[in-house]
């Protein structure tokens, strides 16, 4: 792609730049970082309340799962790999019971549908009829929260 364009591109899209990172700072100066203490402190809680949530749902929609490891990471509330293990973002235990969950669907219905079809959202409206405004709370107020997490 020549410079040109992408200069054209970039020219475009400057209004919605700076947007982004006003309020990726207006996030960051909302509440302040985790210490190493709190983020320990998290990943106990979500260790200790997480297996139980995820067998729960796991048993809703009927399947199975490997290892579940706690993560401190900045820019995912989880995963799912392809073996079936789990992972899950600390920080879950500062967000309402109801948007865990909604991760914690989320991600199991990947182990019926490893993408983002239309099968694989029909999947998680069967367990989590409203998860539009679910996922639309995440939206809105996740990176708040996912701020807190010192960046290296």
């Amino acid at each position: 792609m020549p410079d040109a364009d992408i200069e054209r591109i970039v020219a475009s899209k400057i209004e919605w730049i700076k947007a982004v990172l006003k309020k990726t700072e207006e996030q960051k100066s909302a509440a302040p970082e985790l210490t190493a203490d709190e983020i320990k402190s998290l990943a106990r809680q979500a260790a200790a309340a997480l297996p139980g949530r995820v067998r729960y749902f796991a048993d809703i929609i009927g399947v199975s799962y490997g290892r579940i490891t706690i993560r401190n990471q900045t820019s995912r509330w989880g995963s799912c790999s392809s073996k079936g293990n789990l992972n899950f973002n600390c920080l879950l235990m500062l967000l309402p019971a109801e948007i865990t969950d909604y991760v914690i669907v989320h991600e199991l219905c990947h182990r019926r549908q490893m993408n983002h079809s239309r099968d694989f959202w029909n999947e998680v409206g069967r367990v989590l009829p409203d998860y539009r405004e679910r996922e639309a709370w995440l939206k809105k107020n996740g990176g708040a929260v996912i701020g807190r997490m010192p960046r290296a």
